[in-house]
């Protein structure tokens, strides 16, 4: 199958020594995000817009916050969002104070729906975020071209026989085999991803079993195996590796 610019991502990450591929590209993309947000296109209009509205989740404020490239573009960013999120909750917040019940107007649960109705709009712009916007729509691009290369090209499928994925891109492997595999390409990609989840999950309570029993004096000298970084490697397989998973 002739390599485009959509399948070399792919064959780069499954032709890498990593515990889930996905993981890899997912990586890739949300590193490409945050410097595109830090950099030229932080003054371009139509992405301050949505900056503005948005903001970021904890995780890349966080990342953002991380990076020292940029400390500029990052205030700006945050300020317009700050003067747009004041704009649009803070009057409201206000309005949303009940007034007392009193001797002439007596008790009423109206002021639950409103204070309900302005918690919801608030986690919704807190929930909001461009990179992982972003970041999801190109796993799922990804997804669609593993789904292809797995039933068009016999290489790469030989590659992700032998390849891990950790269980959330598991799961997002499975929707998407759902929407895009004919059913005998379908029995194919699921036996495949079937075989490896099992030998993952047989390795990992092995090796944390292992790990536990380590703290059991009679076994003080005796080798640790694969076991040393057992947690973390189960963490990543449980959650994807989001880097506060790593032995360091």
């Amino acid at each position: 199958m002739k390599e485009t610019i959509y399948t070399i991502p792919v064959n780069d990450a499954y032709d890498s020594d990593c515990e889930c591929p996905l993981c890899l590209l997912r990586k890739k993309s949300e590193d490409n995000e945050i410097e595109y947000y830090l950099g030229p296109s932080l003054m371009e209009p139509d992405t301050r817009i949505i900056t503005n509205k948005t903001g970021f989740c904890p995780d890349h404020m966080a990342k953002l916050n991380k990076k020292v490239t940029n400390r500029l573009g990052l205030a700006l960013v945050i300020h317009t969002h700050l003067l747009d999120y004041d704009k649009d909750i803070t009057d409201d917040l206000t309005d949303a104070a009940p007034a007392k019940a009193g001797l002439i107007k007596g008790r009423s649960n109206d002021y639950k729906n409103t204070l309900r109705s302005l918690a919801d709009r608030i986690d919704a712009r807190t929930a909001t975020c461009p990179v992982c916007e972003k970041m999801n729509k190109t796993i799922d691009r990804y997804n669609e071209v593993i789904m292809h290369m797995f039933s068009h090209d016999d290489a790469f499928k030989q590659k992700f026989i032998k390849a891990g994925h950790c269980l959330p891109h598991t799961a997002s492997l499975l929707r998407t085999a759902a929407a895009k595999l004919s059913q005998n390409d379908a029995a194919d990609f699921v036996n495949a991803l079937s075989e490896s989840n099992k030998a993952q999950f047989s390795e990992l309570e092995k090796d944390v079993e292992w790990f536990t029993l380590k703290f059991d004096y009679r076994n003080k000298d005796k080798p640790w195996g694969n076991s040393k970084n057992a947690i973390q490697r189960a963490m990543r397989f449980l959650s994807t590796d989001t880097g506060e998973f790593n032995e360091g």
